[in-house]
């Protein structure tokens, strides 16, 4: 049996922080680690307790919900299940990537669901990351890269041609963006999305990072990060750091870190 979440209620009303950690104690999927009653206390004790699932009000004095999340950073970002009394934010909170939006007053088995929600996220990011380690491990072995290691598992080849398309088709509301590939300064995951960052601009993708770098043209766009692809035509500096990852600086003032599963790879390339 998975062992259960780890948990921070975030609340401004003590009766509604009380009232969830009891409805919550009698659920085996998930532990209340911490209570907070505003958005400042959230942020210390994210940071504190790294929990993989946060039930967050909205409208908190001083600092709202949306406001802690944004200043959380992504790969440290926490799944989230919005807990409120006000409907109006439901898209705002999808737009954000919330787990769950629970309505107050909180009906015990939409609360079980939203939990339920949160552990099925959470079994399918332990897999997708033990499988990336795994790609981490070979492109480390063989210089290969990520797309070509997955070719060779699939196929047991170790090369294949493709044809790269020239624009990204991002779709932005009702509107389709068509991004040159070459304009794509470099990507990185947010959840269940890409972030395209491409001259100048940040575009939303509905991808994974599977999905997305298997468009991307391998002899240009190179995994730095279980989490982060690069245009290394787009590098203008790198320097080491102490714990022997790279930190790359790219063109418009981006810093970019290089985990050491690819630093050998990146340092090849940067040499070349």
């Amino acid at each position: 049996m998975a062992p259960p979440l780890t948990a921070i209620i975030v609340d401004d009303e003590r009766l509604a922080r009380r009232g969830l950690a009891l409805r919550l104690e009698a659920m085996s999927e998930v532990e209340v680690i911490a209570q907070c009653c505003n958005g400042q206390e959230a942020l210390v004790a994210i940071a504190e307790h790294s929990p993989e699932l946060v039930f967050l009000d909205v409208q908190m004095p001083g600092m709202s919900g949306f406001e802690v999340i944004s200043l959380l950073q992504a790969e440290h970002m926490p799944m989230v299940v919005f807990v409120t009394a006000f409907d109006q934010y439901a898209l705002e909170a999808f737009k954000v990537h919330a787990v769950d939006y629970v309505l107050k007053p909180i009906d015990d088995q939409r609360l079980q669901e939203a939990v339920t929600r949160a552990h099925d996220q959470q079994q399918q990011s332990n897999t997708a990351q033990t499988k990336e380690k795994l790609i981490e491990l070979m492109i480390g072995m063989t210089g290969a890269s990520a797309a070509d290691v997955e070719v060779m598992a699939a196929n047991g080849q170790a090369e294949t041609k493709q044809q790269w398309p020239e624009k990204l088709s991002i779709k932005d509301g009702s509107e389709i963006q068509l991004v040159p590939i070459k304009q794509i300064q470099w990507v990185d995951a947010a959840g269940d999305y890409m972030c395209v960052h491409a001259d100048g601009k940040t575009h939303i993708m509905r991808k994974t990072m599977k999905q997305l770098e298997t468009l991307l043209n391998p002899e240009f766009f190179q995994r730095i990060h279980r989490s982060t692809i690069v245009n290394i035509n787009g590098i203008l500096s790198a320097k080491t750091l102490t714990n022997g990852e790279y930190m790359l600086t790219i063109e418009g003032g981006a810093q970019l870190k290089v985990s050491r599963g690819y630093r050998d790879k990146i340092r090849d390339i940067l040499s070349a």
